[in-house]
């Protein structure tokens, strides 16, 4: 479809392409004022997601630009066939995991292969934290602490952005599903070693979800290649535990809290009563980790207001791509996290 072929409705496209697969949404383009930037479309004005649980495919140019397109076009297709068909699409926001280091091959061939697709002109780029803080909080300042698996916290005062870990289970995510697992299976090591700060609960716990005494571990471990997702899987466990009033398992989650403070209270524009936002699969551990989690950010950050993310980052896709057919995109564009393509065609 070129721009010549354009007429009728003008919609937008997000795209949120992580892990599990790709997901992508279809909405208006919004009327009215510029405010309609921030707002996220009623379920009623949407079209169907359509989802993919085929994973981008990720080589040694980073995310594979044409394995993108090749899911990304029959779903976007579908979704205006699902509306009459006599639209177009007039910006697509593309939110990805790993999009800040891995995201090159995407920056370099997504421009021209939308162009060719569907005449679109209007692109955002953007790490699946971007779209994550703009699904929770639009446009508006503030700060998001995104946790699932891993944790990222993102802010911004509108001119820049400020990022604080997001750096992996190797490296850092403290405070994240992966890191809270390894927290678990550390402290069941610990207790059949003998040493200080293990848990006969865990211990247990751990021997029955893996099948197997816990010196066989690293054997089960090492050689897996979803080491992370392997690791958070365990965090049910560890809230049992808790639950059942293990001080150790309690411990742990309120060490996950006083990380994730810390990365909110590190990316908090400062001098602002900062709105903070949680978002991800993480916070439905419920009030094991709320409560010492507000404990920290009212301690660490008096200023702030935590208040519920508005949508996911598949809506924060939607609010970026209707923001660029707008003209009225606020949020930083830094080459990286959220990246901008010259208009194409």
């Amino acid at each position: 479809m070129t721009d010549t072929a354009q007429n009728g409705t003008g919609w937008v496209l997000g795209v949120d392409s992580g892990g599990s697969g790709l997901r992508v949404a279809l909405a208006p383009v919004p009327t009215g004022t510029e405010s309609a930037a921030d707002a996220l479309p009623a379920e009623e004005a949407r079209a169907d997601t359509a989802v993919s649980r085929t994973p981008v495919r990720t080589g040694a140019d980073g995310i594979d630009a044409a394995h993108l397109m090749e899911q990304l076009v029959p779903m976007a297709c579908a979704l205006l066939g699902e509306t009459g068909g006599d639209g177009h699409i007039e910006a697509v926001a593309i939110g990805a995991a790993g999009m800040a280091t891995l995201g090159d091959d995407l920056r370099a061939r997504l421009p021209g292969s939308l162009f060719e697709a569907f005449g679109v002109r209007k692109l955002a780029l953007a790490a699946d934290a971007v779209t994550a803080y703009a699904g929770a909080l639009g446009q508006r300042p503030g700060a998001v602490v995104a946790a699932g698996t891993g944790m990222i916290a993102l802010g911004t005062e509108g001119k820049r952005w400020h990022r604080a870990d997001g750096w992996g289970h190797l490296l850092g995510d403290c405070g994240g599903g992966a890191w809270i697992g390894r927290a678990g299976l550390d402290a069941a090591l610990r207790d059949f070693d003998g040493r200080r700060g293990g848990s006969a609960a865990l211990r247990s716990g751990a021997e029955e979800f893996f099948d197997g005494p816990v010196g066989e571990l690293p054997g089960k471990l090492y050689p897996r290649t979803d080491r992370p997702a392997v690791l958070a899987s365990f965090v049910p466990e560890v809230v049992r535990c808790a639950e059942a009033g293990d001080p150790v398992a309690v411990g742990i989650l309120r060490a996950a809290a006083l990380h994730i403070a810390e990365a909110a209270a590190a990316v908090c524009p400062p001098e602002t009563e900062c709105q903070v936002a949680l978002t991800g699969g993480l916070f439905g551990i419920g009030d094991l980790l709320l409560v010492p989690l507000k404990e920290e950010l009212s301690g660490q950050l008096p200023r702030a207001r935590a208040v519920p993310a508005e949508g996911n980052p598949l809506d924060g896709a939607v609010v970026l791509a209707s923001a660029l057919a707008l003209d009225a995109l606020a949020l930083p564009d830094d080459g990286r996290l959220l990246h901008l393509p010259e208009a194409t065609g």
